[in-house]
Parts: C-alpha cells; sequence; structure tokens
C-alpha cells in the first residue's frame, strides 16, 4: 500500500479525566491531622484499554476490516501548572476563577486497517491555543490546533459532570472546524477537493469506582462528516462509530494523599542516570543475560518527580509523577538525539540491612530521531522486524532497584539519597496501537543513578 492510500482523520480525544465525586483530591481539616500543610491542587492516574473506530472509507478491495483496534495506555496528571489527561495535555498560559488560556496539544488518531499503518502513519499530536470556561458541572473549550504542515483546524467542545454514588457519567459535544487544506488532505489525498466544513461528534464518557483505586472506565462516540465529505468517492460512511473500554488507578477515595511537615522533606526528587544500550529483549536484560551493543552507544537523563500519593491498594507505596529528558550520544552509527518521557512511577520501601526500594514507572517517551538501537531492530529488509518506517513516540516503562546511601555509610546527610539501577525501556507494545506505529520491539538502557529527595 502507497504512501498515497487513503487514511481517516479522528481526533475524538480519549482521556481518562472521569472520577467518581469523591475520588478527586481531598483534604482533611486541621482538627483531624496536626501539622497538615494544604495539598497542592494536584490529581494523578493510569488507565489501559482497548478503542475501536470505524473505518470511514470505502476499503474493501484493500482490507476486511470495516474498523481498527487500538490498545492504548493513558496518563492523567494536574497542577497548577497544567495537565495532562490521556491523549490531550496543556500548559496554563493564564489562569483565573473560571477561565484558563493554555498552550495545547491533542492526539489525531489514523483509521486506516491496521497492516496499512506502519507504512501510511498520519497520526501525530497536534499543537495550537485552547480557551477553557468552567463553572461547576459544566465545562467548555475551543481550540485552534494545526498539524506539522500547518494544517489548521479547531475544536469546540461543552460538556457536563453527573455522579451518583461510584457511578460517573459525562456526556459531551463537539463541533470539529476544518480548512480546506485539512479536508483535502486527510479526506481527498490530494486528490479530489472536498473544500472546508465541519463535523459534529456526541457521546458520554463513563467511570464506575470498584474498589480502593480500581475503576472501569469507558467512552462511546459518534461523529458525523459534513456532506462534502462524505460525497468524496473514496469515503463510504457518513457517521462513524468510535467506543473506548478499559481499567484505571485513581486516588483512593477513603485514603486521600494528605501532605504533613514530614513529608514535606521528601516530596520532590531529582535523578541522573547514565546508561548503555543493549541489542537483548526486556526478557533477556531482566534475566540477567543482557548482550553488550558492539557500538557502545550511550545515553544520560535526569528526571524530575513530584510526590502524588502514598499508598495503592492499601500497600504502602509511594507514586510519583516523574517527566524526564534524556540524551542518547553521537557515536559512529548514529548522531546526538534527544528524548522526553512522561510517566508515573511507584516505589514499594522494605529493609534488608539498609533501606532498599523496588521501583516501576509506565508513560510515554519521544525521542527527536529514531536511535540506532531501534531502527536496527525495526526498520529495513535486513532489520529483525522489517518495518517500513519506526516510531518516536513509545510506550515507556522504567524497572528499578536502589538503595539508601545514608543507611550504608550511617549519614544523616545522606538519608535522602538513594543509589540504584534501572532499565530504561521503549516498546510498542507488540503492535497493538497505532500511536505508537503498530511495531514490535524497542529498545533497552540498562543505567545507574542518583537519586536525591528534598
Amino acid at each position: 500500500m502507497s504512501s498515497s492510500v487513503v487514511y481517516a482523520e479522528n481526533s475524538t480525544t480519549i482521556d481518562n479525566e472521569i472520577q467518581s465525586e469523591n475520588v478527586s483530591t481531598e483534604l482533611v481539616s486541621d482538627s483531624e491531622v496536626t501539622n497538615t500543610t494544604e495539598l497542592p491542587d494536584s490529581q494523578w492516574g493510569l488507565a489501559i484499554g482497548i478503542r475501536r473506530a470505524d473505518i470511514p472509507f470505502a476499503v474493501s478491495e484493500m482490507s476486511e476490516d470495516t474498523a481498527v483496534y487500538d490498545i492504548l495506555p493513558l496518563i492523567r496528571f494536574e497542577n497548577e501548572y497544567g495537565f495532562i489527561r490521556g491523549l490531550e495535555g496543556g500548559i496554563h498560559l493564564w489562569k483565573q476563577d473560571d477561565h484558563e488560556v493554555n498552550a495545547y496539544s491533542r492526539f489525531r488518531f489514523n483509521d486506516i486497517p491496521k497492516e496499512f499503518q506502519n507504512e501510511v502513519k498520519g497520526q501525530s499530536f497536534d499543537f495550537g491555543l485552547q480557551y477553557r470556561y468552567f463553572d461547576g458541572p459544566w465545562a467548555a473549550d475551543i481550540a485552534v490546533l494545526s498539524d506539522n504542515y500547518q494544517r489548521v483546524y479547531g475544536v469546540t467542545r461543552a460538556q457536563y459532570s453527573w455522579h451518583y454514588d461510584r457511578l460517573s457519567l459525562i456526556p459531551f459535544a463537539e463541533l470539529k472546524w476544518k480548512t480546506a487544506d485539512f479536508n483535502d488532505h486527510y479526506y481527498g489525498f490530494d486528490r479530489e477537493k472536498a473544500g472546508a466544513g465541519v463535523s459534529v461528534s456526541g457521546g458520554v464518557k463513563a467511570a464506575y469506582h470498584v474498589a480502593s483505586n480500581l475503576h472501569l472506565i469507558g467512552q462511546f462516540g459518534v461523529t458525523r462528516l459534513e456532506n462534502n465529505v462524505h460525497d468524496l468517492s473514496i469515503v463510504d460512511k457518513n457517521y462513524q462509530l468510535e467506543s473506548f473500554l478499559g481499567i484505571a488507578f485513581y486516588p483512593d477515595p477513603e485514603k486521600p494523599f494528605i501532605r504533613t511537615s514530614e513529608k514535606q522533606k521528601n516530596d520532590e526528587y531529582l535523578r541522573l542516570a547514565h546508561g548503555w544500550a543493549t541489542p537483548s529483549d526486556i526478557g533477556e536484560v531482566l534475566m540477567f543475560q543482557a548482550e553488550r551493543d558492539t557500538e557502545n552507544n550511550q545515553m544520560s537523563s535526569l528526571f524530575y518527580g513530584t510526590q502524588v500519593g502514598d499508598n495503592l491498594f492499601s500497600l504502602p507505596i509511594d507514586l510519583y509523577f516523574t517527566p524526564g529528558i534524556a540524551w542518547h550520544y553521537s557515536s559512529d552509527v548514529q548522531k546526538d538525539i534527544g528524548e522526553v518521557v512522561l510517566a508515573i512511577k511507584a516505589f514499594y520501601t522494605f529493609e534488608l540491612g539498609p533501606r532498599w526500594r523496588v521501583g516501576l514507572a509506565e508513560g510515554l517517551s519521544y525521542v527527536s530521531d529514531v536511535t540506532y538501537i531501534e531502527g536496527f531492530e525495526l526498520v529495513g529488509e535486513d532489520s529483525k522486524r522489517g518495518y517500513e518506517n519506526a516510531s518516536k513516540l513509545l510506550n515507556y516503562v522504567d524497572f528499578s532497584l536502589d538503595v539508601n546511601v545514608g543507611d550504608i555509610f550511617g549519614s544523616k546527610a545522606l538519608a535522602q539519597t538513594w543509589l540504584g539501577y534501572s532499565i530504561h525501556h521503549r516498546s510498542g507494545i507488540f503492535e497493538t496501537s497505532s500511536a505508537f506505529g503498530r511495531i514490535k520491539g524497542g529498545s533497552n538502557y540498562q543505567t545507574v543513578y542518583l537519586q536525591w529527595h528534598f
């Protein structure tokens, strides 16, 4: 299938912003907890689920698929500076009372048969500006965005939050204002002229609090394409159905995270790491059977963490939102490459002489260019996988084990310093996600690090 083949554009947002009425951050009064400092307005969440979307094009001659399926990992984090809600996010440029203006991004899907998605691509995060207004259960926003080639479109959305006991429902409606350039490319494939138009979407998001941190989440929506798009010869459907079903982990409403003066001392951290690439897969690395990269590719990373929780399923597990940057050094086979990571990380602490911690992070990783260790495995006829394209955006996982330096040396000054080993892992989740280019495989780096809490 050539790169000129049909592909769908759909940017109805799948997010994990739905929570039961009591899941949002709660505060305890001073009469209940002494030395309590007010918790900043922050929330966290992790989710994973399956998205299904109709393919609106006439593709029967090329494929029997009438719908496309994606496994999507989702992150939620909000504070006074910005937000991440599943596949959309923003940084507050201005915020006052019930109004805010944000530098804004949201993901646009590529709804074609999955066997062509790695070759054709077309999905992306688009960027622009958003104005948002909220009043009690009501919220509305308008955004102007552009793809990488200045094809502009706008989105207007309104929604209402309704809660009853463990159930939350958010009905929503959305208008998408698309320029002629946008429609001509994404629906006419630069062969037919669709012209400008407005598509209409509506649906409902839902969440059910099962127990503790566990929630079931879902979304159902329908989009009606404008008549001038439906009249194109390649477009087969006037209506496109989209759904999502998954599980989510949110703060436990029965055990809100309360920051005391004692907890404030180690509420944030910085982690400095250096690592070495390995061509081995994650299973081999975990079994201590990793091979050495003959090209000796290396990276350094710096992560910041801010605590968002101190229990998960009633266990003493500390949770942090942890953005980070990494620098992959140039070598004989690659140039310098930058990487940005957003993740939620959990730590479990135990004592075996000194204090030890095991950690696990889940999130998203984006690289400025594909590293040699990934490209060698994934792309080209001589590679292990033989894909047409690798993906700059991949799922991110971090496994770690560290020990408290202060405990080893009996030093109070080093009581918040940890020395550790971690695996920096990027992967496409076994070809299950168009957001990650429908690839299987990725890269692994073994790193050593120092982590300072403050």
